[in-house]
């Protein structure tokens, strides 16, 4: 399984609904082998081949000070320094994840960036686990195994359409990206219990998470509607701008207007908007700097649709 090429393209709805789900904590090892500042960068080098690994994290007290990898050992070796401390050598310059990211979000960093693992810190900056692309194939391959399970013991329930309506409005902040995904939650777990099928769910969910995610990242905040009724979802995602100026191109698969910090952190991949609408029957959206973005997605509860 490749994880760059599951951060591009159209991968099928069920792992994109997985990388949604799954946060970069259910999928990290957490069993952290590490090194202090004072140690030898020939010591480190022994634990890399001990442990079959090619970058040791420097902590001390929880705190992330820097990483080697097999390149500063190989730079090393070249120039003579390999008994000197890790803290000469050591690289300061480092690219993190944040342990609550959806792992959608974390894949992005092994497209944009070079590097094999990348460490993850709370809230309060401790580090807490490494993420590398075997953590990320070995927890979907998991995922994967278990839905087909659940697939396969799954018994067809009655659609309750008595009681499938809903009509709620869901406030988005502008970064707010640790509240970001609560609304698609919230309308899978109501048709859930209305017992609609999967497949619907998982576009329902996959549509309402990327229009929230859009407006997290782009917008300076806006509003996600979502009216169910028993023949069909509609969620309009409305900002308050600044607007697309070129609706066109914006809805092409890898474009994106994110700036360069939230690129850095790994957001603003360019594929909300095109995956919003491959999940969805009907697809609208409008753009002006007065008066900011309106996208509209309708998801028919009753009708398959090809790939879902």
């Amino acid at each position: 399984m490749d994880i760059v090429a599951l951060g591009s393209g159209n991968p099928p709805l069920l792992i994109l609904e997985l990388l949604i789900r799954l946060k970069v904590r259910e999928v990290m090892s957490t069993h952290l082998i590490t090194a202090t500042r004072r140690d030898t960068l020939r010591r480190i080098q022994n634990i890399m081949k001990e442990m079959r690994i090619t970058g040791v994290p420097i902590v001390e007290h929880r705190r992330l000070f820097g990483l080697v990898s097999i390149d500063d050992i190989i730079n090393a070796l070249e120039n003579g320094t390999i008994e000197e401390p890790a803290e000469k050598h050591m690289s300061t310059h480092m690219v993190v994840l944040d342990e609550n990211m959806p792992l959608s979000l974390a894949i992005s960093y092994f497209r944009k960036f070079s590097f094999g693992r990348f460490p993850v810190l709370n809230k309060d900056n401790e580090i807490t686990g490494i993420l590398t692309s075997r953590d990320i194939n070995v927890a979907l391959l998991h995922e994967l195994t278990l839905e087909l399970d659940r697939m396969e013991t799954r018994t067809v329930t009655d659609l309750k359409t008595d009681d499938l309506h809903m009509f709620k409005v869901y406030h988005v902040g502008k970064y707010d990206f640790e509240n970001a995904g609560k609304a698609s939650t919230d309308i899978k777990r109501f048709l859930k219990n209305r017992g609609v099928a999967a497949s619907i769910i998982r576009r329902v969910a996959v549509a309402a998470y990327e229009l929230e995610m859009n407006q997290v990242v782009h917008s300076d905040g806006g509003t996600i509607t979502c009216r169910i009724e028993p023949a069909y979802t509609e969620i309009i995602a409305q900002d308050t701008g600044p607007g697309i100026d070129n609706v066109d191109e914006a809805m092409k698969e890898g474009i994106t207007t994110a700036n360069e910090w939230i690129q850095s952190m790994g957001f603003g991949a360019g594929m909300g908007l095109p995956n919003a609408k491959r999940v969805a029957n009907e697809f609208h959206i409008e753009s002006s700097r007065e008066e900011g973005t309106k996208v509209r997605v309708l998801i028919r509860l009753n009708e398959q649709k090809e790939g879902g």
